[in-house]
């Protein structure tokens, strides 16, 4: 049976109960994934936020992405089981994917093998 983080799980509530920000790098399978934590609520109004431009379909699968951001606020007493993050950029080689842009990710926690606070940058 695999165990969470428990410090991970601690960021991530935190992010998810206070909209506590933090710069971190996560080790998931091989890649690295770079950003800033955010809540649930956030990353599910970021998507919606990015749908309500489309067509009919977008805007109603936006509509129900923002419902799901609300639920996920009201449900913030139980255990986070998804991390988010913001600004994110994924490292599995050379250079970061995306190379540009500002981009949310999500993912399971109990995918984390490991993480260390702070991002990696391309830029030097």
């Amino acid at each position: 049976m695999e165990t969470n983080d428990e410090m991970l799980t601690m960021f991530v509530e935190a992010a998810n109960k206070h909209d506590f920000a933090l710069d971190m790098t996560l080790n998931v399978n091989g890649s690295l994934v770079t950003g800033t934590t955010i809540s649930a609520q956030h990353y599910f109004e970021t998507i919606a936020s990015d749908l309500n431009n489309g067509n009919d379909i977008a805007k109603a699968v936006g509509e129900k992405l923002s419902e799901a951001g609300n639920a996920a606020k009201d449900q913030n007493q139980g255990g986070a089981t998804f991390v988010h993050l913001k600004n994110t950029q994924i490292y599995s080689g050379d250079a970061p994917i995306p190379s540009e842009g500002n981009f949310v990710w999500r993912g399971k926690i109990e995918e984390v093998d490991g993480f260390f606070l702070g991002k990696i940058s391309a830029d030097k």
